[in-house]
């Protein structure tokens, strides 16, 4: 039974503290209901919201005395629910047993629902959901002034969830912005901070991820008698899941290429372990290379990748390393063959990931390997510091001031003598 239109007044402005006193949604929203069901003199109280899905699912379940209403009493008519909610439209029955609009509902019959008020939550014209108020014991408990109360109750409500979740996307954005970035600095510890010196050879190399995290690495690894590993590599996936898998996956690489003498072994053994922890169809393309100081050959294997550019600085012409193998984590028993290649002095190695190729702006085509050879090739004779941001600086140009398609990665190895 409504109270006096000061105590509503009263009621209504007393709800409007208590929204805007948190924005905890679930004290809100268990506040809110105490209030309802004390103004209403209803025996329970429901508060329901769509969720994810799309279905209504109970958010507050409150009883007269102030408490939760356990799950298994969670007797409603779905009928009355989901018709208010579907129609934007409040429901009033003094009696829902004779009711001629809810006859078809078994769920009336079987709980003995009798009085019963159901308004939806609407804000900014979207149906958020419904408060919903019953008495299985009395009849026509609930008159037309509990249904105005209820419907500006429920105005207030919608208000009041909608900051709520505005709030809850900020934290939840604000707290995935910290953990990104603790996973880039995480990811910036795994690349190196400077490169290696290796008599006879000139290295250089530049990463720069797309977004906060990267699929893309590079690595030195010092292997016996004063010979060195490098090598880039490609995850397939992007984001977080692909940051995970680089991690995972630099460190196999790594551990095998200590072990073994062969290439072709330390990848066939690396690609085994990164296939039986790979999930969801994630792979990694990578170009493997050891660098033997003494006489200018460089051995390597191709999981897949992008074919490294041998330039042949007298000639000014190119050498593609192509694939010697199907990309790691693929399938468990993929062969792998080793090739080898000799650099004279002032040759370089370019080594690199897709980012470079696929730069792009909208939906012209992208810089291309046309375009990257003819870059390489423009910059022939600098060291290889030089030629990786002479290269960069010619993509970044390129692709202008929008969002990197792909992750960018590049290293070069020049022979110096």
């Amino acid at each position: 039974m409504a109270e006096s239109s000061g105590s509503r007044l009263e009621l209504l402005y007393r709800i409007s503290q208590t929204i805007n006193s948190s924005l905890d949604l679930d004290v809100v929203m268990e506040s809110l209901m105490d209030e309802v069901i004390h103004a209403t003199h209803a025996e329970r109280g429901f508060l329901m919201l769509y969720d994810d899905q799309g279905q209504l699912s109970f958010r507050t379940a409150r009883g007269m005395n102030q408490q939760d209403i356990e799950e298994s009493e969670f007797k409603i008519s779905r009928g009355i629910v989901e018709r208010a909610a579907k129609e934007a439209t409040p429901l009033l029955t003094s009696n829902a047993q004779l009711d001629q609009r809810f006859d078809t509902r078994a769920s009336v019959k079987l709980y003995g629902l009798r009085s019963v008020l159901c308004v939806p939550i609407i804000q900014k014209g979207e149906t958020l959901g419904v408060i919903y108020v019953d008495n299985r014991f009395q009849n026509g408990i609930f008159l037309q002034e509990d249904l105005d109360l209820l419907t500006s109750i429920a105005s207030s409500a919608g208000i009041a969830i909608d900051n709520a979740r505005l709030y809850r996307i900020a934290v939840d954005k604000g707290r995935m912005e910290r953990e990104l970035q603790m996973a880039r600095e995480v990811q910036v510890s795994l690349i190196p901070a400077s490169t290696p010196v290796i008599p006879g050879w000139d290295l250089a190399a530049c990463w720069k991820p797309a977004h906060e995290v990267s699929g893309d690495f590079y690595d030195f690894i010092p292997v016996s008698d004063g010979n060195y590993g490098i090598f880039v590599a490609d995850v397939s996936d992007k984001g977080m899941p692909a940051a995970l898998f680089m991690a995972l996956s630099r460190s196999v690489i790594r551990s095998n290429a200590v072990q073994n003498a062969r290439l072709d072994e330390e990848i066939t053994k690396a690609n085994h372990l990164i296939w039986r922890d790979s999930r969801e169809g994630m792979f990694i393309t990578l170009f493997y290379a050891l660098l033997q100081p003494d006489c200018g050959e460089v051995t390597y294997v191709n999981a897949g990748h992008n074919p490294p550019l041998v330039l042949r600085s007298e000639k000014g012409t190119f050498d593609r390393l192509g694939r010697t193998g199907m990309a790691a984590g693929v399938e468990d028993d993929t062969p792998y063959s080793q090739a080898a290649v000799s650099l004279a002095a002032g040759d370089y190695l370019v080594m690199f990931t897709d980012g470079v190729t696929d730069a792009q702006i909208g939906s012209a085509p992208p810089f291309g390997e046309e375009r990257f050879m003819a870059t390489v090739r423009k910059h022939a004779g600098k060291s290889a510091r030089e030629m990786v941001e002479a290269i960069e600086k010619d993509v970044c140009e390129f692709s202008g001031s929008g969002e990197p398609v792909d992750d960018l990665t590049l290293l070069i190895a020049r022979k110096t003598g």
